[in-house]
């Protein structure tokens, strides 16, 4: 670790401990800041966590629907977010108006969104999900529930095909997913035909097709720790290669590329945005803090509070 930011480190260390904060951050983020968090997981393990601290500030390393999940579960304390550019392609492509117009119009139907959502759009909602509790919620549902789901259509997709449902889907997608490229890792798995293919179902159904394993960045991280295969090509976003790394040392784990990347990977520029300087700040300043409408917050928590209990 470079000087400045080792002196960065021990100054984050020595202000969280002064101020009584909570750092959490998603695998998406930098190495570094994973390094300095007091907790990593994926949107499901976050929310669980931000419900149960008793930590004065939260000082979420993630994007802003993540810290105003953690702020519409603890109110009362204060959360921060290091860059509130750190924005989500997925949760954009779901505007509030948009989704209530849509739900007006099919009144008989539970909607079930997606955690990578805003704080108005999670109010709409009956039933919050994320990708690691999205088919077990869904498949606790009468199976002749009509169901909206959104934001994103390949995840809806996937929960389709597997559980027989013929949800409506709203169509979103992360940029992120969306862009593998099933002709680059098709040439990986001829290069490395050893290789397991473990795949986020944010991406495309051609990619899941041919997947040996489909699942959220926790659970592709559990099959990689406890698979007896030795290699693997990750169709996620690439920050999780830290963790990965950190619990699988001993094996080889290859980052998978967008359609158009120059490099072998593909990287989220909201998740990128954070950095030691930006958390260093935002804990001295306390700022850039999240801020949620209290009406807003009445509403949107109850359908975050129904996911943790239909996922315990």
């Amino acid at each position: 670790m470079k000087a400045e930011q080792s002196a960065l480190c021990e100054e984050i260390l020595r202000l969280k401990k002064e101020k009584n904060a909570l750092i959490m951050a998603h695998y998406y983020q930098r190495d570094e800041i994973q390094e300095i968090a007091d907790f990593i997981g994926d949107s499901l393990a976050l929310a669980r966590k931000a419900a149960e601290t008793d930590a004065d500030i939260i000082v979420m390393c993630g994007v802003h629907f993540m810290g105003e999940t953690a702020k519409i579960l603890c109110p009362d304390k204060k959360v921060l977010v290091p860059d509130m550019s750190a924005g989500c392609s997925l949760a954009d492509s779901c505007n509030a108006e948009e989704l209530k117009k849509f739900v007006e119009a099919h009144p008989d139907h539970t909607v079930i969104s997606y955690v990578n959502t805003s704080a108005a759009v999670k109010a709409l909602t009956d039933i919050v999900v994320t990708s690691g509790n999205a088919r077990k919620i869904i498949e606790s549902l009468p199976e002749d529930e009509k169901i909206i789901f959104g934001p994103d259509k390949n995840l809806g997709g996937y929960i389709n095909s597997v559980s027989n449902r013929d949800m409506l889907l709203w169509p979103g997608a992360c940029h992120v997913h969306d862009r593998f490229s099933i002709e680059k890792i098709l040439q990986m798995k001829k290069e490395n035909p050893g290789a397991k293919i473990l795949v986020h179902p944010e991406c495309r159904r051609p990619l899941q097709l041919i997947a040996d394993k489909v699942g959220s960045t926790a659970a592709l991280l559990d099959f990689a720790r406890t698979d007896d295969a030795k290699e693997y090509i990750v169709v996620t976003e690439s920050g999780i290669l830290f963790e990965m790394r950190r619990q699988c040392p001993d094996k080889v784990l290859l980052a998978a590329p967008a359609e158009d990347a120059e490099c072998q990977c593909n990287e989220c520029d909201y998740m990128k945005l954070n950095t030691l300087e930006k958390v260093a700040k935002a804990l001295r300043d306390e700022q850039p803090e999240i801020i949620v409408d209290p009406e807003i917050v009445e509403k949107a928590v109850k359908p975050i509070q129904r996911m943790l209990e239909l996922s315990r």
